[in-house]
């Protein structure tokens, strides 16, 4: 008897949330099935700081799954996954990016061929000694330059109003405590870059024992030839306490599984 009555309860759901035939105005859109795959990468013998930020992630994205939207995989050993890239719409690199020629040259090739990439973050520190050339031309920007600390909070900037990832995001807002990287050159630099988010001047000077005093301050942009966003947020336990960054996170990683070559998932 209580399975009949389960039974007729799901019917009844699936009538009423579904929309009658012809109808066009349902402002629903109810997943009948997973609707992609993601993987989320992060090294769990990174710095105290770093796997504190990571685990908040891992548990950040998987809420986001809750009814199976889509699919989550989580891995700690990127050369496991390196073969079969093409299998996830998008891939979250936090703190961490590939150091194996072999697992580079994987990713590599799943970004020229339409792959999507979310990094946080150490995913996109780089400098002299990182000897991946490419990555600076995918991440479009130079070297590793400076960086304040200890981490703060920082007002910051919306610099493109009118984008997807921004546009239900205020002028200004703080962020949360966080170190952030300013890079030699500046992303802004690149015409294929469009910079997003950036530290405001009225910071300066930002930091209490490392002090950066002036300079361009992007932290969150997206390299237009490529299927990426980058969000130099990662660092503590305390990035995702505000409800602002917490939408930015959501935008961004919806804007990027949005554009996948397969087509819009949410529009299915």
């Amino acid at each position: 008897m209580k399975l009949f009555f389960r039974c007729l309860f799901t019917v009844l759901i699936l009538w009423f949330c579904t929309p009658a035939q012809g109808q066009s105005d349902y402002p629903a859109n109810y997943a009948k099935a997973p609707r992609f795959k993601a993987l989320v990468f992060y090294d769990p013998t990174a710095e105290e700081a770093h796997v504190e930020f990571d685990k908040q992630a891992v548990r950040f994205f998987y809420k986001l799954t809750y009814g199976e939207g889509f699919l989550l995989d989580v891995t700690t050993d990127f050369g496991k996954y390196s073969g079969r890239l093409n299998d996830y719409d998008v891939v979250i690199m936090l703190n961490a990016m590939p150091m194996d020629k072999d697992q580079r040259q994987a990713f590599e090739r799943y970004m020229e061929n339409g792959g999507g990439w979310v990094g946080f973050h150490a995913a996109g520190y780089n400098d002299k000694n990182t000897g991946w050339p490419w990555f600076n031309k995918f991440l479009g920007c130079g070297h590793f330059l400076c960086n304040n600390w200890p981490p703060q909070p920082a007002l910051v900037e919306n610099d493109k109003a009118d984008h997807t990832v921004m546009c239900t995001l205020p002028s200004t807002f703080i962020a949360p405590a966080s170190e952030f990287y300013q890079w030699n050159p500046s992303p802004r630099l690149n015409t294929d870059v469009e910079v997003l988010l950036s530290i405001s001047p009225k910071m300066y000077p930002f930091g209490i024992k490392d002090v950066v005093n002036f300079g361009d301050f992007p932290v969150v942009w997206t390299n237009k030839k490529y299927r990426m966003i980058y969000l130099n947020m990662g660092h503590g336990d305390e990035c995702f306490i505000d409800a602002t960054q917490n939408l930015l996170f959501v935008n961004a990683f919806r804007w990027v599984v949005s554009r996948s070559p397969k087509g819009d998932p949410f529009k299915k």
